[in-house]
């Protein structure tokens, strides 16, 4: 190995491609200019939007069969198809999740995100199949399997109201939504809120007795008379002609004159015993803006499609209808647009971005000059046009379309300290070999890149090492951060593209000898025609209207002065006394510390000081939520109603709850010009689920409100966190109502915060038990628990009617009889359509408004039927053969992984601190178990949020440990050595220990799942300098210098390139971290720089931010003093350790990590009380 490696080095000694393109520059900077372009395509049309469209493998099958209970629906519908899907194979199921209602059943399969979507709902279709034979023949709706998909959340509300009926209202909605889906960008435009026109037959129940009519009589007879009949082809003459009896009604009018046959041979017209209304269903939904009734028009974009764009193009509709097509009056107002908070999340992570590479352009100038520091920094923007060029290989990998979203933005960011790493190796290696001149600037080139190349590329692969576990990241959460890792790795590997094959070629072309005696006067600079021209060119596009671009070249050549009038000077001071005296300093202090023991003690003081980090983070208690949260945009608040509540009373209750959100708000002036709150949408049944719920389906008891804040750069010094604290306070003490207040989620859906699972296969026992936790949980109340409730209702009110069989059976009746009588009198039956135009309206029969809701009219209600005994027409009370009953029963039957289940639920009051209170939350739960008897086959556990970050932090560790495999690897093929790696990856350690110094010297929230991505990504950054100390320590030793000044010689030489490493990473991040934000077009454009403080992405990534530049801080120095302490320790060990114990065995020990060294402790220490020799320090180390 160690000779292959050597032969390979060697070999890159002149590394061939560096040396092709600094041979063939012109053909290079063609390639270059084609690259950007190519670059600057994709950037500008890659489909923009905040989130990814996550596709993730979850199929819903939802079966309706009217007229079943609960404990009906499951036996009869959803355990058989829950066995067959239980039986799918080739394709792993993850869980299992189903509710069954009255009349409806809910199956929800979660597959492993490995499995394609269409592959998964093919395979749940397969298993529906199967069951069918185990199903009900006569079931309303067959199964209906669905593809969840987050795409299909609306990204925007357009909502109109006015001075119209509601029909009125739906009809211009109609033509609005006929629009928006022209559109390609558009899935869907769904409307909501408006009411439907019904053609409704009243019956009179006494009249249609006495005429001795039944239901049936009468729907057949409206049936029959509304069709149109083809009666085939007849020949006229040299013409065959179509032949069509027509009979279908035009209107509702028509109605009133069909005739109905008695039985008796008598007729009655329709009119004599109904009444026929022409008007609307009774409402099962309703919208609000601000209070005032509106119909809302969701808007569903396609996946992949740019959102930005498919957000603009509706809102330049609307005001195109406005202008011509719509009424004046009528108002239009856009809601809930996603497309703000993208594009400001957009433009602030492209703004921090520059930021970022101003930033490191600035301190590569004092360390390199202007002409090295920006062709370093130039390598940001090609590796990132040259990643693109991987992008088709990139959604291989991540199995969709990739966008530029806010995680695939950040991964650029996050690389863009890192990009630079490598130019700045090689730059600055040729800059050092060029030595001002001494040497042809092509023979410096193409000897930097080949005396670097091995040790820049195993640098690189160890930064990208572990990233690379995080590409098999499961569940949604993997499926949502899976962009970065991607991005990264491939950015990285461009970034070695360009410093291996553009970077040398720029510094052939433009690197010079440098220094004051060699620059041209001051006043040169007015004397070069590029500075008139940029000059003449601001003047001139400030006069044509273009005041961004004059002000940008103006701003540019006054920069241009300052540099050669001011920091010309200063950057020479800073190189020629400052970074001189700085290397001095630490070629000083490394010699004072590589003496004697000082290795040894220095070596220990960084256990103490991990121990003392350790106890300082422990001591500061830090909150660890899953996911970072940070200021609401939006504020959501839920209302559950009992099950079988109706849309107009949730909308009551909702009314009630609408007024106090409004006083609540009320100091922001919610409804005015200039308020920080945008809207407040109200939704009843429709959209009233929450956004991240599987179950998707319409519900007249569930309302909601959305509160909707303008984007953060409109309100920086608004904190809108109290106002989610207010709301929760007034929507207390709602009787008979569950209400819930929320602000939106900042990353993947995630479980409920609190979930409590009682699962086991006897229904009344988990009710009993579920009752049970859930009023002691009550009187030993857990702080932070908002609103703890089960997530189905075990009493359900109902009206329960019995029907005596026998007697039934005596008067020649039976169960179904009654029951589709009592159903038509109240539900309704459809009994055909009305035709109008292109539109179908229902046309439907049952009991007029009185009687309908009037129990006692109902079970007095006479089944008409003839006799077929006797011939004659009988009326049988249902009364006479049936008794009714007020009961209450379970609203839903759930069940997971195929068991009984009843979930307690809550949202917390403050996100940051979910695992604290679930932790107390288990304790309460084992008190509770332990007073309690827990019926056998009853299991309680948590679940929800909790074990799902267990599971990431699982994964996370257990990638972390896999990365560190990987990197010490490719450690081991770059030194062919145990010992060296193992130095080398102390790094991390150290890193750790600046981590947790940082977290608990700030009291910053540590968002696990960021706080580990960021520890994840700081393992391999930091290796990287380690690298650089120990390959060219070995190779000054190979040129014969001694370890100990080779150690010293090395580090005060790499000490450039490691500390503009370590720095550039921590400037590029730094922008991200404090949340700093400045507007560059506003900036050159109005001279406004509109600077704020904070924002989303702040929120969201600032912990990852935050955690790198902790360990970088520390790691830094760290690596500076321990990296040579621990190789002079290493090597003053290795001679004695050989001749004791034999190279292969001590080399296993540097498996052992920091602890080899106490492990080596511990071997002398044997021998010497054993007698035998030991190392006396007298051995010499070359």
């Amino acid at each position: 190995m160690s000779n292959h490696l050597n032969k390979i080095q060697q070999k890159f000694k002149e590394f061939w491609p560096t040396s092709w393109s600094v041979d063939n520059r012109t053909t290079l900077y063609v390639i270059t200019m084609m690259v950007t372009g190519f670059g600057m395509y994709i950037f500008l049309t890659l489909p923009k939007e905040q989130f990814p469209d996550i596709v993730v493998p979850t199929i819903s099958v939802t079966t309706v069969y009217v007229g079943n209970s609960p404990s009906d629906i499951e036996n009869l519908v959803t355990r058989p198809i829950e066995k067959q899907i239980k039986g799918i194979s080739g394709a792993k199921v993850n869980k299992i999740n189903s509710i069954s209602q009255t009349d409806f059943s809910l199956i929800i399969v979660e597959f492993d995100t490995d499995i394609k979507p269409e592959i998964a709902k093919q395979k749940v279709k397969d298993a529906v199949d199967k069951a069918q034979t185990d199903l009900p023949a006569d079931l309303t709706q067959l199964p209906n399997v669905q593809e969840f998909a987050f795409s299909d959340m609306p990204i925007m509300f357009v909502n109109i109201s006015g001075d119209y009926d509601g029909l009125a209202l739906k009809a211009y909605a109609e033509k609005m939504q006929d629009k928006f889906e022209t559109l390609s960008e558009v899935t869907r435009a769904e409307i909501v809120g408006a009411p439907e026109r019904e053609i409704q037959i009243n019956v009179d129940p006494l009249k249609m007795e006495q005429a001795l009519i039944s239901f049936d009589d009468i729907s057949n007879a409206v049936a029959y008379e509304n069709m149109d009949i083809s009666g085939g082809k007849i020949s006229v003459g040299t013409m065959d002609r179509t032949l069509r009896i027509k009979g279908q009604i035009e209107n509702s009018t028509a109605l009133n004159s069909i005739i109905l046959k008695t039985p008796t041979g008598g007729s009655v017209y329709l009119k004599d015993i109904a009444e026929i209304k022409d008007t609307v269903k009774q409402t099962e939904s309703y919208a609000r803006l601000n209070g005032k009734n509106v119909v809302t028009l969701n808007i569903v974009k396609r996946p992949g499609e740019n959102l930005i764009n498919c957000a603009g193009k509706i809102k330049d509709m609307v005001a195109e209808m406005q202008i011509d097509e719509l009424p004046k009056d009528l108002n239009v107002v856009v809601t809930g647009d996603q497309s703000k908070q993208a594009a400001t999340s957009f433009e602030e992570l492209v703004n921090t971005i520059i930021i970022g590479f101003l930033l490191v352009l600035v301190i590569l100038m004092f360390f390199m000059g202007v002409t090295n520091a920006f062709f370093v920094a130039l390598s940001v923007p090609l590796s990132v046009f040259i990643a693109f060029l991987f992008l088709p290989f990139a959604e291989l990998i991540v199995g969709s379309d990739i966008t530029l979203n806010f995680i695939v933005l950040f991964a650029l960011l996050f690389g863009l300290g890192i990009i630079v790493d490598d130019a700045i190796v090689v730059v600055e290696n040729t800059h050092r070999l060029y030595d001002n001149g001494k040497t042809p600037i092509l023979k410096a080139a193409k000897a930097a890149a080949g005396e670097v190349f091995i040790p820049v590329l195993a640098g690189t692969l160890t930064i990208i090492a572990p990233f690379f576990p995080l590409i098999f990241w499961k569940g949604i959460i993997g499926k949502f951060m899976i962009y970065l890792p991607v991005m990264l790795i491939f950015t990285l590997f461009a970034s070695l593209i360009v410093a291996f094959i553009m970077n040398p070629v720029f510094a052939v072309s433009f690197m010079k000898p440098e220094g004051k005696h060699l620059d041209p006067p001051k006043s040169a600079i007015f004397k070069r025609w590029w500075f008139w021209l940029m000059v003449a060119l601001g003047i001139i596009f400030h006069l044509t209207g273009s005041p961004g671009k004059g002000n940008f070249l103006l701003l540019f050549s006054v920069l241009t002065v300052i540099h050669v009038y001011v920091m010309q000077d200063v950057i020479y001071y800073f190189q020629e006394k400052i970074l001189p005296y700085l290397m001095d300093k630490y070629e000083s202090l490394l010699r004072w510390l590589l003496q004697g023991s000082r290795p040894i003690v220095a070596f220990i003081s960084t256990f103490v000081l991990f121990g003392i980090s350790l106890w300082m983070l422990v001591a500061s208690k830090p909150d660890l939520p899953f996911f970072p949260s940070g200021q609401p945009n939006m504020i959501y608040v839920y209302l559950k109603m009992p099950i079988g509540t109706n849309a107009q009373e949730t909308d009551k209750v909702l009314k009630q709850l609408e007024v106090k959100v409004f006083e609540a708000l009320k100091s922001l002036n919610p409804t005015e010009e200039g308020s920080i709150v945008e809207s407040i949408l109200s939704n009843v049944a429709v959209n009233a689920n929450n956004p991240m719920d599987n179950n998707r389906s319409t519900q007249t008891n569930l309302g909601r409100i959305q509160v909707s804040f303008v984007e953060f750069a409109k309100r920086p010094n608004t904190p809108t966190l109290p106002y989610l604290d207010s709301i929760r306070a007034v929507v207390k003490n709602i009787p008979g109502a569950q209400v819930t207040v929320e602000q939106e989620g900042s990353g993947p859906p995630t479980e409920p915060p609190v979930n409590i699972e009682i699962f086991g296969d006897n229904f009344e026992d988990n009710a009993k038990v579920a009752t049970d936790l859930y009023n002691y949980l009550d009187v030993n109340k857990v702080d932070g628990v908002e609103n703890l409730a089960m997530d189905i209702d075990l009493n359900n009110p109902e009206v329960t009617i019995n029907v005596d069989k026998e007697r039934a059976a005596i008067e020649g009746v039976n169960t179904a009889q009654v029951g589709n009588a009592i159903r038509t009198a109240l539900f309704g039956r459809k009994v055909s359509k009305l035709k109008s135009g292109e539109d179908e309206f229902e046309i439907q029969l049952r009991y007029n408004e009185l009687k309908r809701n009037n129990l006692q009219s109902l079970m007095n209600m006479r089944i008409t039927f003839r006799d077929f005994n006797t011939g004659r027409i009988k009326q049988i009370p249902i009364s006479t053969v049936a008794k009714f009953d007020f009961t209450s029963s379970s609203g839903g039957i759930k069940r997971k992984n195929l068991k009984r289940t009843i979930q307690l639920q809550s949202a917390v009051t403050d996100l940051s601190a979910v695992a604290s209170i679930n932790a107390e939350l288990g304790s309460k739960i084992n008190d509770f178990k332990t007073k309690y008897t827990i019926p056998e086959g009853v299991s309680i556990i948590q679940s929800g949020e909790s074990e799902q970050q267990q599971e990431t932090n699982s994964f996370l560790g257990m990638a972390f440990i896999l990365a560190l495999g990987l990197i010490f690897l490719i450690l081991v093929m770059q030194f062919n050595s145990l010992s060296k790696p193992f130095i080398v990856l102390t790094e991390i350690f150290f890193s750790i220990i600046g981590v947790f110094l940082g977290f608990a010297i700030t009291g910053m929230t540590m968002p696990t799942i960021m706080v580990l991505v960021g520890v994840i990504g700081l393992a391999g950054i930091v290796i990287k300098n380690g690298i650089l100390l120990i390959e060219f320590t070995e190779e000054l030793r190979e040129r014969g210098m001694k370890t100990r000044e080779a150690t010293i010689q090395a580090g005060k030489i790499r000490i450039i390139p490691v500390l503009l490493t370590a720095v550039a990473t921590i400037l590029g991040l730094l922008p991200l971290a404090v949340g700093f934000n400045i507007n560059f077009e506003s900036l050159f454009t109005h001279l406004d720089p509109k600077i704020f403080l904070g924002g989303d992405s702040v929120v969201f990534w600032g912990p990852l931010a935050w955690t790198i530049i902790f360990g970088l801080i520390l790691s830094f120095f760290l690596t500076l003093l321990m990296i040579p302490s621990m190789y002079v320790m290493s090597e003053r060990l290795r001679r004695p350790m050989i001749k004791f114990y034999g190279t292969k065995f001590i080399a296993l020990l540097g498996f052992t990590g920091p602890f080899f060294f106490i492990f080596v402790g511990i071997m002398y220490f044997v021998r010497w009380i054993t007698g035998r020799p030991v190392w006396n320090g007298t051995y010499k180390y070359k």
